[in-house]
């Protein structure tokens, strides 16, 4: 055996155990943390919306391995996802998670907290005030009822575990000799929204500030306009790593651009109509094609008509209607 095939072998060897036996969820994929750069790692879950074949699974869980410890960003969506993802973790890194940051208030980024606080007590949970709040309130209840309907009981049992440290824009967190330094510039996605700098690494959690191949939604809570602020933000940064809420990692121009030129896109369509006297109907039957770069991203025949919808009672707004 020659010295390349021996290391191909070896090469293989080190990183089979972060695949070879990978989150198995059928029809839907198997799902292992990736390494994005020396210490990130990212297990992109599915674009699809939560649902019994992918167990409430969707979003991005993503770790830092630091010195003598792991912080986890936005673990999952209920217990049973938590202690799968928990698992993930442990074949990359057999330290403790020593922190956890809640990146918003929709449950399918941290209703798994749960698992982790049975895991790991000590381990403290960082999120936005408001987010905070409103976990502990109504909003806590409504995410579980609606993620044990959505994934037909499977995740019932989950409780919420709100985050118990407050965060807001330019703190810096120092945990386990890594620093994150948070940007958070509500409303965008929602009026919980934080942003986390991973310092050492160059690399951005964006949370759902960002979406790849996928749209979501836009609640009652959100800024469409602040969410474009945010991400032009973001660009000027400069990061080295960006990773969306939902869809592949990358860099500025792979990650998080894609879903900016959306968003402007929109804006742009959504005045100009309104301008013309159009109503948000009529923009979007004039303007759909002016959108087929994103017409193939999950949930855009769903989410299209309400972010036109959306943009539009924005602008209304801001013209003072």
């Amino acid at each position: 055996m020659n010295r390349y095939n021996t290391t191909a072998i070896i090469t293989c060897m080190i990183f089979m155990p972060l695949f070879a036996y990978a989150w198995d969820l059928g029809e839907t994929g198997t799902y292992h943390f990736e390494a994005i750069n020396q210490q990130v790692y990212v297990m992109h879950g599915p674009l699809e919306e939560p649902n019994k074949k992918n167990q409430g699974f969707m979003n991005n869980p993503a770790i830092i391995v630091s010195k003598t410890g792991i912080i986890v960003i936005d673990p999952g969506s209920s217990h049973l996802v938590g202690k799968q993802v928990l698992a993930e973790i442990k074949k990359v890194s057999s330290l403790p998670v020593v922190a956890v940051f809640n990146t918003h208030i929709h449950g399918d980024h941290w209703l798994a907290n749960q698992a982790l606080r049975e895991a790991y007590p000590e381990a403290n949970i960082y999120a936005h005030p408001k987010m905070i709040e409103q976990a502990n309130g109504e909003q806590g209840i409504i995410w579980l009822e609606s993620m044990e309907r959505m994934t037909e009981g499977l995740s019932r049992g989950t409780q919420v575990i709100a985050p118990d440290h407050a965060v807001i824009q330019d703190n810096i967190i120092t945990v386990a000799g890594a620093h994150f330094r948070i940007h958070a510039m509500i409303p965008t996605h929602t009026d919980t929204d934080i942003m986390i700098e991973h310092v050492e690494t160059k690399t951005l959690f964006l949370g759902d500030n960002c979406f790849y191949q996928r749209l979501g939604r836009f609640d009652t809570t959100a800024s469409i306009h602040g969410n474009i602020a945010a991400l032009e933000y973001a660009n000027k940064l400069k990061m080295a790593y960006y990773v969306p809420g939902h869809g592949q990692s990358g860099s500025a121009e792979s990650a998080m651009l894609p879903f900016l030129h959306y968003l402007q896109k929109l804006k742009q369509v959504v005045k100009a109509g309104f301008e013309a006297d159009l109503s948000d109907y009529e923009i979007k039957a004039k303007s759909a094609q002016q959108f087929d770069a994103w017409r193939n991203w999950s949930g855009f025949d769903v989410n299209f008509g309400r972010h036109i919808n959306k943009m539009y009672l924005e602008i209304e707004s801001l013209e003072g209607f």
